[in-house]
């Protein structure tokens, strides 16, 4: 499929905060917390994820109805992205030597609300750059090409901390200043080329009418029924896939062991992830058209509840390396074609408002496995068994999703 310059600009900063989602979120800022004394276990980040998740979820609705407005989406989404690129750049000068960990995770709730806050406008602009009958390919085509050009700044990271030894700090360090300059580097493309096409005419009093379209939206959002089913199943099931994102490395750390698995392994087997998720989010955009966009998505949850079956029973290296395999040749086709379905169901110009809620229901259902797989482990003290405390998320989430009425699109809103 030849791409557009809009689409490439717009894929190319999917490509930019991937490197945060991989190189921060998922594996340097667990470990350079664990290196500073009485903060409590990696686990504990749980609690700090949920946090930054609550901040998010409730703006999103507010700031998505606002950015409806014409030439505001764009103003949006570089604040946000702005927010996340310097909050990054911030963590490497917090050294472990310095014990301020409660400056470092300032700088990480900042970075992940910038992250997340971007995603809001981005994720909307899929309805501004592509067409509807190319947007599964197209929302595929970013996870995939960013799960892959996010192993070149974590590859040399990855280079970087091994040389410079895995139990230092600075290697870690200049991994955040690389992923800083990557984000912001690949963010060029998007402000350059990407434009809004589908906006709400200004109108007087913006910020009071926004709060007024917002009302009018969640009093009459039952007549949407599509798109209140669609969001309640991807309330519970993307909770459990951002929770794995997330919680990957502490539960592996816990189950197995510091001993077992050394860093340099952890960080090697997350870079086998997100080569393999390349290839299938690729595969997942292709087959949705031939099998159908619903159909791909339930493979995808399938795929998760039995990757956590499997990982209760993980007792060596080699069974991180399959299960990392199996969640990555789910992971970045269940994001993108949640996307792409949920922006083929809404109405073009009230994309913003809709995403709002879109996040909403994704950053509070992030709230919620993180903190369930925390609270499981202070409770048993088995990290072991907290893996069981989202199996339900996904379960659920799989029977709302199926009682789904076949997908049309909306009206726009009046």
């Amino acid at each position: 499929m030849k791409l557009t310059k809009e689409e490439k600009s717009w894929i190319l900063y999917d490509c930019g905060n991937s490197a945060y989602s991989m190189a921060v979120a998922t594996a340097l800022l667990p470990i350079v917390f664990g290196m500073f004394d009485n903060v409590g276990t990696s686990m504990d980040l749980g609690y700090f994820n949920s946090l930054a998740s609550i901040v998010i979820a409730v703006l999103s609705p507010i700031l998505g109805t606002i950015a409806d407005y014409k030439d505001k989406k764009k103003r949006f989404f570089m604040f946000f992205a702005f927010l996340g690129i310097l909050s990054t750049l911030s963590l490497a000068f917090i050294s472990p030597d310095s014990g301020q960990w409660q400056l470092l995770i300032v700088f990480y709730v900042l970075s992940a609300i910038g992250f997340s806050g971007a995603n809001i406008f981005y994720d909307s602009f899929l309805v501004d750059v592509t067409k509807d009958d190319r947007m599964d390919k197209v929302s595929s085509r970013g996870f995939a090409y960013g799960y892959i050009s996010s192993v070149i700044p974590f590859g040399i990271s990855l280079v970087l901390i091994f040389f410079l030894g895995m139990d230092k700090a600075i290697g870690y360090q200049l991994g955040f200043i690389i992923t800083a300059l990557w984000w912001g580097l690949l963010t060029i493309p998007m402000i350059r080329d990407v434009q809004q096409r589908y906006y709400v005419q200004p109108e007087p009093r913006p910020i009071m009418n926004s709060f007024k379209r917002l009302g009018s939206t969640i009093k009459h959002i039952r007549s949407y029924r599509t798109v209140v089913i669609f969001l309640i199943a991807y309330f519970l099931y993307i909770d459990g896939v951002d929770t794995i994102i997330k919680m990957v490395v502490p539960y592996a750390t816990s189950v197995l062991g510091a001993d077992a698995l050394d860093t340099f392994s952890l960080l090697g087997i997350l870079l086998v992830i997100q080569i393999i998720a390349f290839p299938c989010a690729i595969l997942y955009g292709n087959l949705a058209k031939k099998y159908s966009t619903r159909a791909l998505i339930t493979v995808g949850i399938v795929t998760y509840i039995i990757s956590c079956i499997a990982a209760f029973f993980i007792s060596s290296v080699w069974h991180i390396f399959i299960l990392g395999a199996m969640i990555g040749s789910a992971q970045g086709g269940i994001q993108a074609l949640s996307r792409s379905y949920y922006a083929r169901i809404i109405p073009k110009e009230n994309s913003n408002e809709f995403f709002g809620f879109y996040n909403i229901f994704g950053k509070f259902a992030a709230i919620i496995g993180p903190l369930l797989m925390s609270l499981t482990t202070t409770l048993t003290g088995n990290a072991r068994v907290s893996i069981f405390s989202i199996i339900p998320l996904f379960i659920v989430g799989l029977l709302v999703f199926l009682a789904l009425p076949k997908e049309k699109k909306i009206k726009t809103l009046s």
